[in-house]
């Protein structure tokens, strides 16, 4: 099934990328193989304070991510569990613009990270418009953090390692004619 090799991979992809980050905590929540999680990030970011009606900076932040049924077909639901100030958080966070079916479970939860510390962030579509307003009229403080998610790609290519069967395992393959060369 589509789904459960996609599941184990996600899971496979979060623990060799993710373990021991000083960033992001993963805690699977439920599933077998896991299809929810519960993420602790570790980053700057903000939260509105209504008493003095201004942004107070927060160092963590709790985000529920729950793969559905239809994943890799429907994207992930996206819940924050602590108060967030950003013009794509609300209710849900809003991955829509950077989703599709191709993105991993690592990348939404290094998006999420991005947006978080206003490394990224979308005026046009707000879940939160007066977040969305206070984003533009502040938009040179951004970004808020600058700490990576993922640790950054190495430039080193790793060998790729194919293994053929040995011959007599009953792969044929049958060449047509060769083709002349035209000059």
């Amino acid at each position: 099934m589509i789904r459960t090799r996609r599941l184990k991979r996600d899971y496979e992809k979060v623990v060799a990328e993710l373990a021991g980050s000083e960033s992001v905590e993963v805690r699977v929540v439920g599933g077998n193989p896991p299809s929810q999680y519960q993420v602790t990030y570790r980053i700057n970011g903000v939260v509105w304070d209504d008493s003095r009606s201004e942004t107070i900076p927060v160092g963590e932040h709790i985000v529920d991510i729950h793969l559905p049924i239809g994943y890799p077909k429907q994207p992930p639901r996206c819940v924050m569990r602590s108060p967030a100030w950003h013009p794509n958080i609300g209710d849900y966070v809003c991955i829509g613009d950077f989703w599709s079916a191709g993105v991993t479970l690592v990348d939404i939860i290094a998006h999420i990270g991005d947006m978080i510390q206003y490394r990224t962030y979308n005026l046009h579509s707000p879940v939160n418009k007066a977040a969305a307003q206070w984003a533009q009229r502040n938009a040179k403080s951004f970004p808020i953090g600058t700490r990576q998610i993922l640790p950054p790609e190495s430039d080193e290519i790793a060998p790729v390692v194919v293994e053929l069967p040995a011959p007599g395992d009953g792969l044929e393959i049958q060449l047509g004619p060769a083709r002349e060369r035209r000059a």
